[in-house]
């Protein structure tokens, strides 16, 4: 999960998931004792679209809420991360929030949006270069969980990471460090006219039944955005599930402070995968996604043991979510 490059990022060829990934990380997963899947499979073209609309739901208060903390405090954030910036999200999904961010800046650079869903990414791309004509707008289409590459004509520029949405909390522990001290080895790599650094977006702790709320919608958004993941696979790697023989769980684990998001079996079956046939149990449970909750305090320390250090943080005024800039040490 290292950013490198000779550099800026560390190079890997910047395409999407292949179908053969994905067939061995779903055979790999469910073959387990305890079933699980990466969720970065959640987020095909589909899928991309439903999270857009999890974003708009009344419950989910995490899109509102980080997007209202970055208007409100916009002229900080520019100034916090600086001039000619180079702005590589990741994760980039829709770019909404990046216009709250692009509108405040001082001559931005360069916007280079990373995001594994290619067609999603693309139209988002094209969408801001309407809106930016000025604005050097170069999509990445890769995992940012691993590799990648960016252009190298940015050596030396003023490159700042971008990820909001709280997705760091969908990460373990050790997976969180292991991408923020890839970003913090970006950070130290570039020599721009000032500390640059990540700007990033993380949820906060809080009542369960707020946190629960937001993942079990009254509409069912949530649920048809997990068991799309079902779909995608009847439809990409001929697998014969049933997908009304499911259903979407998610739920607050209070002792390791992250909402736990499955789906599980209504019923004894077997489902084909490509030539494999995986069995479930009545009630056994597919592990899609962790939504790691945090207090300012905790985040800090899992910053510092990436290599970064805490430059501002802002909040609101529930104290809901907070985003933080980060410099590295």
């Amino acid at each position: 999960m290292n950013l490198h490059s000779d550099s800026t990022l560390h190079s890997a060829e910047c395409v999407s998931a292949s179908s053969v990934d994905f067939l061995t990380d779903v055979i790999s997963g469910l073959s387990q004792q305890s079933k699980s899947l990466p969720c970065k499979y959640l987020y095909d073209q589909r899928g991309s679209q439903l999270f857009d609309q999890i974003c708009e739901l009344d419950e989910y208060y995490l899109t509102r809420t980080e997007s209202a903390i970055m208007q409100d405090n916009s002229a900080e954030i520019a100034a916090s991360i600086g001039s000619e910036a180079v702005v590589v999200e990741l994760g980039s999904g829709s770019s909404t929030k990046t216009r709250i961010l692009l509108d405040s800046l001082k001559e931005p650079l360069a916007y280079l949006p990373v995001d594994i869903s290619e067609e999603h990414l693309l139209a988002a791309a094209e969408g801001l270069r309407i809106d930016y004509p000025d604005l050097r707008i170069e999509p990445v289409v890769a995992d940012f969980t691993h590799s990648f590459q960016i252009p190298s004509r940015y050596t030396g520029c003023n490159v700042h990471a971008f990820f909001p949405g709280s997705t760091i909390g969908n990460l373990t522990e050790a997976e969180a460090i292991e991408l923020l001290s890839g970003c913090a080895h970006l950070q130290k790599h570039a020599t721009g006219s000032c500390s640059p650094g990540m700007l990033i977006g993380f949820d906060l702790v809080k009542d369960p039944k707020v946190l629960e709320a937001a993942y079990n919608d009254r509409e069912g958004i949530s649920a048809q955005f997990s068991l799309n993941l079902l779909t995608r696979m009847n439809r990409e790697l001929d697998a014969d599930f049933d997908v009304a023989a499911f259903k979407h769980v998610a739920e607050f684990n209070s002792v390791d402070s992250r909402i736990e998001i499955y789906i599980e079996s209504l019923r004894d079956q077997c489902v084909s995968i490509a030539d494999q046939e995986i069995e479930f149990q009545l009630g056994e449970r597919i592990l899609t996604e962790y939504s790691h909750k945090y207090t300012p305090e905790s985040f800090v320390q899992l910053a510092a043991k990436a290599g970064f250090r805490l430059k501002q943080l802002w909040t609101d005024d529930r104290q809901y979510f907070a985003v933080a800039d980060l410099v590295a040490e």
